[in-house]
């Protein structure tokens, strides 16, 4: 008896053992955390201006706000789920003292650190990491003023301010002004500018980066910056190589663009039971080369019609820079195959024409775009993909695509006209080199409404797939890719002792090989240790 009691202890001890050494680095690991997160808040306390305290601007996991502040502008659903990265602190920044003392004390701590401005990054970077490491974020709501000078035809527009707020302010002193940037209202300013932004206004006028004037940024050493402080190769740099790999976007000054008082809108649909094949043959020979004043994007999906069969949708919606008359004129002579009749055309302001883009109502009271709050569409779990199309597609061509994207419906394939102003700039004008030669730039997207692993792996892979299936039709030597449709599946970088060569793999797709090369040299110039980094930012340029 004795020895089975003696057996069955050591058994006992060894069990209570293996439980310790389970929980133990778990217990260890949380109360790390915390002495890390204790840290940072007394830096953030002791360097922030004490006439501007952080005092109620912190938010930790033990704050009962901090989810919802977390997920207010989380957009892509795949990075909210419970198994998401979590950072272990927000600062809610009001006043620049509290963004300088985050790069100070983030540096000092060797924390990784995140800025937000919309949230609506696609690979959700802006908020999550790949990496096991500490993180924290700074979010930029509260950096939302824009100050419209239309004398000057000028704005100066915070990190913070969305879209929807810019085109809001602008008409507010303007009817006949606007400015060439997304359709998405809710999108943060300091994100889509910096990366290259387009829209509706790309033909006419170029991308958002082509219109900026000036730029307060802070620094790796917490300095403010302005054009002239930071000198135009870090200026350069920030107009469309993004500005995360640099600093901390402040703010943005703009030069806005002539606008008519009314413009013109449609939206026609076909299937390819009407011979869509053969119309989106002829869009990839004359979309680009319409009058530069017409915007014709044509939207590929997939739908069931009325017996339940699958086909691909064509949808083609326009935005034409002036009146109705004008517009039937110029599609009758350069694109008759589209069929737009006048009874097709509504005419609208310019501000009107982005609620329209943006699937609103016609009718909306333009105050919508003020809003934060983004339409039930855009907050989904999704994957984006992008291409450029530089030689027109065969109807052959498109019938094999059709095929494939009936294998895999949720997809959904965007292609963007260029051509006009978008071909007359040099591809080195700014760090997007993404100009002449292009037709069209390609977004895959595939949305889905369902939680949990299997059902994002299935979708992904949907992505990936259709990807795939299109490498016949697009760009080649490097596949090209644009930065604000951030994609990691075309590399990462883990800023190691490599980390110049990994950059390499998706810097050349975004920028190509030159201005990568510039863009690396700038940042080993401002930021050589890499404060500013995430899995796809800018490596110091190494020999």
């Amino acid at each position: 008896m004795a020895m089975i009691i003696s057996s069955f202890c050591k058994q006992i001890s060894c069990l209570i053992l293996l439980l310790l050494l389970v929980f133990l680095p778990t217990q260890s690991s949380a109360t790390s955390s915390s002495i890390i997160t204790d840290r940072l808040i007394q830096c953030l306390n002791n360097r922030s201006d004490p006439s501007s305290p952080v005092t109620g601007l912190i938010y930790t996991p033990l704050n009962s706000s901090f989810t919802s502040v977390l997920q207010t502008y989380i957009r892509n659903l795949r990075f909210n789920e419970s198994t998401s990265p979590k950072p272990i602190l927000i600062l809610t920044a009001e006043h620049v003292s509290h963004i300088q003392a985050a790069i100070m004390c983030g540096k000092e701590g060797r924390l990784l650190m995140k800025t937000r401005s919309g949230g609506h990054d696609l690979e959700g970077l802006s908020y999550v990491t790949t990496t096991n490491k500490p993180y924290f974020i700074v979010d930029m709501f509260n950096f939302r003023s824009i100050d419209v000078d239309i004398d000057q035809e000028t704005a100066w527009v915070q990190a913070g301010a969305t879209l929807g707020e810019v085109y809001y302010r602008i008409a507010e002193k303007s009817s006949t002004h606007g400015f060439p940037a997304g359709i998405c209202p809710t999108v943060g300013a300091g994100g889509h500018f910096s990366g290259g932004g387009y829209g509706t206004m790309m033909r006419k006028y170029g991308l958002s980066v082509d219109h900026i004037v000036d730029a307060q940024l802070i620094d790796a050493n917490g300095e403010v910056l302005d054009r002239e402080s930071m000198g135009e190769d870090l200026f350069w740099a920030i107009n469309g190589g993004g500005g995360v790999s640099f600093g901390v976007i402040l703010a943005y000054k703009i030069k806005l663009v002539r606008v008519p008082e009314v413009v013109t809108v449609f939206t026609i649909n076909r299937t390819s039971e009407q011979d869509l094949a053969s119309l989106a043959q002829r869009w990839t020979q004359v979309a680009d080369k319409l009058d530069d004043d017409i915007f014709l994007r044509m939207v590929l999906d997939v739908i069931n019609d009325t017996n339940g069969e699958t086909m691909v949708r064509g949808t083609f919606p326009t935005l034409y820079l002036g009146n109705s008359t004008s517009l039937f004129t110029l599609l009758e002579k350069d694109f008759p195959e589209l069929g737009f009749q006048m009874s097709d055309g509504i005419e609208m302001s310019w501000v009107e024409s982005v609620l329209y883009y943006t699937n609103f109502p016609i009718g909306t009271p333009t105050a919508a775009l003020l809003s934060r709050t983004p339409q039930p569409q855009i907050v989904v779990h999704l994957k984006n993909k992008s291409d450029y199309l530089q030689s027109p597609i065969s109807k052959q061509g498109f019938e094999y695509i059709f095929e494939r994207m009936k294998e895999l419906a949720p997809i959904t394939i965007d292609f963007n006209p260029y051509g006009g102003r978008m071909s007359e700039i040099s591809e080195f004008a700014k760090p997007f080199p993404h100009r002449s030669g292009n037709i069209a730039m390609l977004q895959y997207l595939v949305i889905w409404n369902e939680t949990g692993t299997k059902a994002e792996n299935e979708n992904i892979k949907y992505a990936r797939m259709m990807y795939d299936y299109m490498t016949p039709f697009v760009s080649k030597n490097p596949r090209e890719a644009f930065l604000n449709y951030r994609d990691l599946d075309i590399g990462v970088n883990d800023h190691g002792k490599n980390a110049y060569i990994e950059g390499m793999v998706y810097g050349h797709k975004y920028f190509k090989e030159t201005n990568y090369n510039r863009l690396t040299k700038v940042k080993a110039r401002v930021d050589p240790h890499s404060f500013f980094r995430n899995e796809q930012s800018i490596p110091p340029f190494s020999s």
